[in-house]
């Protein structure tokens, strides 16, 4: 069990890495051009009825973070919600792209080493908490920027 939770530990930090190199602003479309949205999975909402990331942006993204952080924060002792959030986290990750990956990807660890913990009696570990933190400072003032604050 160890071994797992080392693993997803490694793999959330390395995509948190990965994510957090800030990237340069989009170039927006000429009047000529079109976009068109992009296709949106129809993934059920696992534990949150907070706006899909995919809805907003930016501002979706940093929306759903904080409710699922809020969840995550009222959950007592519970493995299964904790698994819960891991497996909403990884479904929001999948929908957002750039630095708001690492917000998710963040939680996902969180969350999976809450669950290790509360299954073992353990405690969980400072590195997965240091995530979370790391990735809300990295993604915060593109949040606010949006008129969300990020919260811990």
């Amino acid at each position: 069990m160890k071994k797992i939770l080392a693993a997803a530990a490694f793999a959330g930090l390395a995509g948190l890495t990965a994510c957090s190199v800030a990237t340069p602003a989009p170039v927006s479309p000429s009047p000529s051009e079109t976009s068109s949205p992009a296709p949106s999975q129809s993934t059920p909402s696992r534990s949150s009825d907070a706006p899909a990331p995919q809805a907003g942006g930016v501002k979706a993204a940093c929306e759903q973070f904080n409710a699922l952080f809020a969840e995550y924060k009222a959950i007592q002792g519970d493995a299964n919600a904790y698994e819960d959030i891991y497996l909403a986290a990884q479904d929001a990750k999948d929908a957002v792209s750039g630095n708001q990956k690492g917000l998710f990807t963040s939680l996902s660890v969180l969350s999976l080493d809450r669950s290790s913990a509360v299954k073992s009696g353990g405690v969980v570990d400072e590195s997965s908490k240091d995530l979370v933190r790391d990735a809300v400072f990295a993604n915060a003032q593109e949040c606010t920027a949006e008129g969300v604050t990020l919260l811990l």
